[in-house]
């Protein structure tokens, strides 16, 4: 009886089924450097033990000290890409972050609303470096056709002040972000707090409850990819059947211990540490 390496070398693998994990798909540009974008994505996803897939927008020259050059992908090939994968692979959540024009926005904006699984939309519009990332052109299209596929929206105080105009200065004010945001029709929204001084704040809400999420802020400047991280972690609890307040709150909890354990690489803002768990 011919015996196959493998079961030779496991007696029973063969007869024992393979568990598949959960699938969680980020359409998001690449950076390079590691840090953030596709590359930041994955790694959360792997820390979350769900297995992740990519549709590639836009590819970056980047690393430490910013971006130095940005190629945007033509629609066909993001919307190719998507296609090949939930067609055949299937997806149970999506994540988007760097959709850089209003054709790429209202390209995947259109594949999302034909998905039925959750989806956080991270509105990204600069860079951790204040490089911008979206095209001003491209704002309304989010308003109107990203922003209301969203199970959980995620922007940050300058992407809130983009999108709706409402500038941030206190915790009042988040209140008003959100409100301003949750307009636009998502059916959650975490206003990132981060910029403000004191405790990392964040707030969560669907405009009936609200839930205010604080944690210790480090002091360790290597944050860079703190928002993909953060967005793709709330994706990975999503798409293993977590509520929305369940999976955020889990998010949080990773992405402030990534903080923690960032890192200095080059000679500019190091990434946050997706491996901190596993040290």
């Amino acid at each position: 009886m011919a015996i196959s390496p493998e079961s030779a070398a496991f007696p029973g693998a063969a007869h024992v089924p393979a568990r598949v994990p959960a699938r969680v798909l980020t359409v998001a540009g690449s950076d390079s450097g590691g840090g953030a974008g596709i590359q930041a994505d994955l790694k959360t996803m792997l820390a979350f033990g769900v297995h992740g897939m990519s549709v590639l927008t836009a590819v970056t020259a980047q690393n430490s000290r910013g971006v130095q050059g940005a190629w945007e992908l033509p629609v066909e090939a993001v919307r190719a890409q998507y296609r090949s994968v939930v067609d055949d692979i299937g997806v149970q959540a999506v994540k988007t972050g760097m959709l850089s024009s209003a054709a790429l926005v209202e390209t995947v904006a259109e594949l999302l609303a034909g998905t039925d699984v959750p989806v956080v939309v991270d509105p990204v519009g600069v860079s951790k470096h204040g490089d911008p990332l979206l095209a001003a052109s491209a704002l309304d299209s989010v308003r109107k056709g990203l922003l209301p596929t969203a199970t959980v929206a995620t922007p940050n105080l300058d992407e809130v002040a983009q999108l709706t105009g409402v500038e941030v200065r206190d915790e009042a004010g988040m209140e008003r972000a959100a409100a301003a945001v949750l307009a636009f029709g998502p059916r959650w929204v975490l206003i990132k707090g981060g910029h403000l001084p004191g405790d990392a704040v964040d707030l969560l809400t669907d405009g009936s409850e609200e839930h205010w999420l604080r944690a210790p802020r480090h002091d360790n400047r290597h944050t860079h990819g703190t928002g993909c991280t953060l967005a793709s972690a709330i994706a990975a609890g999503l798409g293993t059947g977590q509520g929305v307040v369940e999976a955020v709150v889990a998010a949080k909890r990773y992405v402030t211990g990534a903080i923690a354990a960032g890192f200095p690489l080059g000679g500019g803002i190091g990434p946050v540490d997706h491996a901190w768990r596993f040290r």
